[in-house]
């Protein structure tokens, strides 16, 4: 079955999502958490997004997140290992109508600020959050049954906006 590529309008009931499936995260990696984040589209309120909740938990040992595979089954989901992006690990839940992505990270990876980069940078700044909405809207629509052309076609302003993201970011943080 070939999934099909919906974006929809910013739907409030994504924060509760997120919240009621980082507690049952929570439950199984246990000590293992040190921080569970929101990431991704459903983050950011008045953002058009695929329903997809992004979950960022950020562990002590990223080699222990294996350990836990079995437990994650039993929540529903399925166990991607790096899945192309070495120091992670994926899960995904809902099969071909995926309803959450959990990308795993050890503390101090640098893929950690980068999303949390993005995500903080389109709460801030309306306007870019906006286009990127409408591009990918306009995006799901020419393409509802093509996920590789529709990533490929958000690419360039992901990649400006993540440029945004991290010098804005960087500042904020900077002492």
């Amino acid at each position: 079955m070939t999934r099909k590529v919906t974006v929809t309008r910013y739907n409030p009931d994504w924060e509760f999502k997120f919240q009621s499936e980082s507690e049952l995260i929570k439950t199984i990696f246990q000590e293992e958490i040190r921080a569970i984040h929101h990431i991704g589209s459903t983050s950011v309120p008045g953002l058009a997004a695929k329903p997809v909740i992004d979950i960022m938990p950020v562990v002590i040992d990223i080699e222990r997140v294996d350990r836990f595979n079995t437990e994650m089954i039993s929540l529903g989901y399925e166990p991607r290992g790096e899945n192309g992006l070495p120091g992670r690990r994926y899960f995904q839940k809902g099969g071909n109508l995926r309803t959450h992505h959990v990308h795993i990270y050890e503390k101090g990876s640098p893929e950690i600020t980068r999303h949390l980069a993005f995500r903080d940078y389109l709460r801030a700044n309306g306007e870019d959050a906006k286009q990127y909405g409408t591009l990918k809207l306009e995006l799901a629509k020419q393409y509802p049954f093509d996920i590789d052309s529709y990533i490929k076609g958000k690419e360039a302003l992901v990649q400006e906006i993540e440029k945004k993201a991290m010098e804005w970011y960087k500042k904020k943080h900077s002492f």
